[in-house]
């Protein structure tokens, strides 16, 4: 939002410089983004007239002009097209100095002398007009300095309002909140009803009164366009950021502005039968005034006659029905639109205009008839012409009531953190304009029940008032301190270990921690989870990261593809995160802890082998972080997984129940993704965390013993079967199982397979003699006879 500070200084005078004024601004909550002057550093100029115009007599695009500055006339030399006798305009004396620190000196053209010269609007930094001189009003006096006779010392405010603020996005709303932050009066223009001086009207129906619940319209004849925008109207204008196009754009763009109403006026003899207000239907189209054509949504709101849309609602016009040159008689708008129904609308079809930016925030839904006959009344003075009646159609059940809303100062002070005194804050509303319908002004615990007024969209809740009386109260009024509070300890879970501890233990055993997305693409999640429904998003970022994760792998695969691409050797990374999975009983979100390790087993050196990692390589990093988190009894058993490679892939399981899985990639998959050897995991998060009670035993002080038993077996049979039955029959004088040898190959049948296993054993209480020893080894090896058919080799 743009205005002019001299304007603003008409409508409020604070007594303030304008530093000061800008600095309250900003701390009221209407940002200051920056200040431009409204004309360049001259100086040396001045009104003067131009009492004769001759031809030059060497140059036919030169005219010779006698010009008085109100103290003598001057011979200059101009080449401006509209230079004439008797115009008032911009004289800069010998010796004046123009922007860019351009010196005017005497000079001679083309054989005649200059003593100055006229100056053209661009020149002074007023505008951009160089078309010819400036044109200024007759009324001015020769000889006054230009600065002072058009208010140049000025300067244009650009202000950054924050959503909430549209009753600050005029001249009206800005002076209102300057008059209140500093208890001055505001003189606002007096608005006095055009009589009418005709009956002609134009019927309007509102078909979409949820949209559209006011529309108010006048008819107004006779207009001659001929009649230029006053220079006064179009120089304001310009200082607010809009140009000047003619007298009736120019007329609602000053209502705009002043009071913050937008206005649109119709070629009355271009409209036909009626408006109607209405949704837009299938097949409607719309040429805007912009000259661009649109297809027409079912989500916009329209202005229509008996041909069809005539403009887009608190939008734009349409080229159709827009005032033209030769129009006499215009209809003139006024209409509130609701905010929801014009929110969006032109960012659809690509637009941004100033009654869009104003309907999107909330306007005054109690301006329209000050607005219309405001309008009026300027526009008559400018074209002339005749008004009819103000015809308003309203939906009283669609417009807006205001709040009613309840201040407690317990709250207020509660809030701020300092105590403000009821008359303080009872006046403090009264100049925010709320209308007061209930108080009690107890000491200490006064309450007010307050109507927001029409303009304030904002205020509906007891916290919008307290931001109110601080704004007014002032922000630099209340002291800074430290916030205090009371810290109850934390509990801290004896039976789980924290994320923190377990990103530790893997960063010690060499994997690093990575966080990926938690959406990712269809194609990727129907690799790693194929038959599965992966979560859609309502409204995704890309095509690429449009479905919730169901598993860790994707992300995993997808960084690893990013560090291969970077050159690396070798990879081992894990994530702690979230995955969601549709069931029969809904969403669920399980946390999980994947891990994933790829290329050399060792960073490359001189003393070892560039290996690469294996199935292995990855059990061992599982087995240590089990060992860690208390999972001692979980059995990993042979996996088929579309996912991981059949015969390197196995479950993990505790008490029956899988608690994960583990492998390499499946062959397909890692030729789809161009990758090989990669291995990875994923565990149930609870289980990694468990946190185990400590138990603490003596240390024996009795030698250990070992014996070694070379079995066949069959070769389903797997290690972990053998160890459980061994562990079963002997009791807890065995206190280590070591599986050193397997073989297969000559000398043994092709079904079977040889096994080695050592088996110590050891008492807390004496040493084991020989017998004893003998009954242990006897039943396992037993055990393994009947359990798994296993026999001494």
């Amino acid at each position: 939002m743009k205005f002019s500070e001299a304007w603003l200084r008409e409508w409020v005078d604070p007594g303030q410089p304008r530093d000061e004024l800008l600095e309250q601004l900003t701390m009221a909550g209407l940002e200051v983004d920056g200040i431009e002057p409204v004309a360049g550093e001259f100086s040396g100029v001045v009104v003067a007239r131009i009492e004769a115009c001759e031809p030059h007599p060497d140059a036919d695009k030169l005219q010779v002009c006698t010009v008085n500055d109100g103290q003598e006339t001057h011979q200059v030399v101009c080449g401006a097209p509209n230079a004439r006798s008797g115009l008032v305009t911009a004289f800069a004396r010998v010796g004046a100095v123009l922007p860019e620190a351009f010196k005017i000196k005497k000079a001679k053209l083309r054989g005649v002398e200059s003593f100055g010269m006229l100056c053209s609007a661009k020149e002074l930094g007023i505008g951009e007009d160089h078309d010819g001189i400036m044109s200024l009003p007759d009324g001015l006096t020769p000889g006054a300095e230009l600065r002072d006779a058009l208010q140049l010392d000025d300067v244009i405010v650009d202000l950054d309002l924050t959503p909430n603020r549209g009753d600050c996005l005029s001249l009206k709303g800005i002076a209102r909140e300057v008059g209140v932050l500093n208890n001055a009066a505001v003189r606002y223009p007096e608005i006095v009803p055009v009589p009418s001086t005709h009956e002609e009207t134009f019927p309007v129906t509102l078909s979409a009164p949820q949209g559209c619940p006011r529309y108010l319209g006048r008819v107004i004849k006779g207009i001659d366009l001929s009649n230029p925008t006053p220079d006064w109207m179009q120089e304001r204008l310009r200082r607010c950021g809009l140009r000047s196009i003619d007298p009736v754009v120019d007329v609602t763009n000053y209502v705009l502005i002043e009071l913050g109403q937008p206005m649109h006026a119709f070629d009355l003899s271009r409209l036909g039968q009626g408006i109607d207000v209405r949704m837009a239907q299938e097949g409607d189209r719309l040429t805007l005034l912009d000259g661009q054509d649109v297809a027409l949504d079912a989500d916009t709101l329209l202005i229509t006659d008996a041909n069809g849309p005539v403009a887009i609602a608190g939008v734009m016009g349409g080229e159709r029905s827009g005032v033209q040159a030769d129009t006499q008689d215009v209809f003139l708008e006024c209409a509130f639109f609701a905010p929801l129904s014009i929110a969006g609308t032109a960012r659809r079809y690509g637009l941004h205009t100033d009654a869009s930016h104003r309907y999107e925030r909330g306007v005054d839904y109690g301006l329209q008839a000050a607005a219309i006959e405001r309008a009026t009344g300027l526009l008559l003075d400018i074209v002339g012409g005749s008004a009819g009646p103000v015809v308003a159609t309203e939906s009283a059940k669609h417009i807006p009531e205001a709040p009613v809303v309840t201040l407690r100062q317990q709250r207020l002070h509660a809030l701020l953190g300092v105590e403000i005194e009821a008359p303080k804050i009872d006046e403090c509303l009264q100049r925010l304009g709320l209308e007061v319908v209930d108080s009690d002004l107890s000491e200490g615990a006064a309450v007010w029940t307050v109507r927001a007024p029409t303009h304030r969209f904002d205020i509906a809740i007891e916290a919008d008032l307290v931001e109110e009386v601080c704004r007014v109260y002032g922000y630099n009024n209340i002291a800074s301190r430290s916030p205090m509070t009371h810290l109850s300890l934390r509990q801290v879970e004896l039976d789980a270990h924290s994320d923190a501890a377990l990103k530790r233990q893997l960063a010690g055993l060499g994997m690093q921690e990575v966080i990926t997305y938690t959406f990712i693409d269809p194609a990727l999640a129907d690799l790693f989870a194929p038959g599965e429904d992966p979560l859609a998003l309502a409204n995704p970022m890309s095509q690429e990261q449009s479905v919730m994760r169901s598993s860790l792998l994707p992300g995993l695969v997808d960084t690893l593809a990013g560090n291969r691409a970077r050159q690396q050797s070798r990879v081992r990374i894990f994530e702690l995160g979230q995955v969601f999975v549709q069931s029969d009983q809904g969403l669920r979100q399980p946390d999980v802890l994947g891990g994933l390790i790829w290329g050399q087993r060792d960073p490359e050196s001189w003393h070892s082998k560039n290996d690469s990692v294996d199935f292995y390589d990855l059990k061992g990093i599982l087995d240590n972080l089990l060992s860690w988190a208390g999972q001692h009894d979980v059995e990993f058993s042979r996996r088929e997984d579309q996912v991981l490679h059949p015969g390197q892939a196995a479950t993990l399981t505790r008490n029956g129940v899988e608690i994960g899985r583990c492998g390499r990639l499946h062959p397909e998959l890692e030729a789809k993704l161009d990758i090989d050897g990669v291995y990875v995991f994923e565990l149930k998060a609870e289980h990694a965390l468990n946190n185990p009670r400590r138990q603490h035993g003596g240390v024996s002080r009795y030698p250990s013993v070992r014996r070694d038993l070379s079995l066949l077996l069959d070769r389903t049979v797997a290690a972990a079967t053998v160890e459980k039955h061994v562990r079963e029959a002997v009791d807890e004088r065995l206190i280590e199982f070591t599986l050193f040898d397997v073989y297969e190959g000559e000398g043994i049948d092709s079904n079977e397979k040889s096994v080695a296993i050592g088996l110590t054993f050891q008492s807390q209480t004496a040493t084991l003699k020989e017998d004893e020893i003998n009954q242990l080894a006897d039943a396992a090896l037993e055990a393994l006879k009947a359990q798994c058919g296993a026999r001494l080799r």
